[in-house]
């Protein structure tokens, strides 16, 4: 009994880590789309979602068949119940890349407003954070987690800026401003990707530690949107 219990819990870690690999293709492909100009690799990630919302399915079924069957007790239950909830981070991330995604494909019909050189700066940052918060949760590395978090600030810096930017350019020039209010959607997806990571670590820490860092102070301001 205990070995089948092992088994399942070393598949769902997988099926988390499969998910969270295919968010981190989405997130890369959207923007590559912007900056390449490549609409075709717009729809790619549009199309593909499905293949996360599936993988969500399977891994909450996963989750509630190992409390129902096994009554989990202790740093087990911790890891399920953080599955969960990182489970559900990572399909609102694939979404942020989603609406990404749309806003490139019609930007890509539109002249190039401004060279860009921030929004794939976020970009970079984002999957970083996607990627070590995982890696956090695989290797139970409260530090690796605590270090994402602190990554945050680096994002909301950057997504201020190019508000700031862009806001200059529709003022000046009211033409700019379909194309300038794609931008500054495009950098928020990014900011929430960031968020995402930033409750991914938050889970890592409870399921190591079994202490709640939300709303303690640090990153207190995610609201996982």
């Amino acid at each position: 009994m205990q070995r089948h219990f092992d088994d399942e819990l070393q598949h769902l870690k997988e099926q988390l880590l499969l998910m969270g690999g295919y968010v981190e293709t989405a997130v890369d492909k959207s923007i590559r789309a912007l900056t390449e100009r490549n609409s075709d690799l717009a729809l790619e990630v549009i199309v593909e979602d499905k293949l996360v919302d599936s993988l969500e399915i399977e891994v909450d079924n996963i989750c509630l068949r190992l409390l129902a069957l096994y009554q989990p007790t202790a740093a087990d239950l911790r890891f399920i119940t953080a599955s969960i909830l990182i489970n559900n981070n990572l399909e609102r991330m694939a979404d942020q890349a989603v609406n990404i995604a749309e806003r490139v494909a019609e930007l890509n019909e539109l002249p190039i407003l401004k060279p860009y050189i921030d929004i794939p700066r976020m970009s970079n940052i984002a999957q970083s954070m996607t990627q070590d918060s995982l890696d956090a949760f695989v290797q139970k590395d409260v530090a690796k987690a605590r270090e994402v978090m602190a990554r945050d600030n680096q994002l909301d810096m950057l997504n201020n800026q190019i508000f700031r930017e862009l806001l200059t350019y529709m003022m000046s020039e009211p033409s700019t401003i379909t194309r300038a209010v794609n931008l500054i959607l495009i950098s928020r997806n990014l900011e929430r990707i960031g968020d995402h990571a930033t409750n991914i670590s938050e889970e890592v820490i409870f399921m190591v530690e079994g202490s709640v860092v939300k709303h303690s102070g640090i990153n207190s301001s995610h609201q996982g949107a």
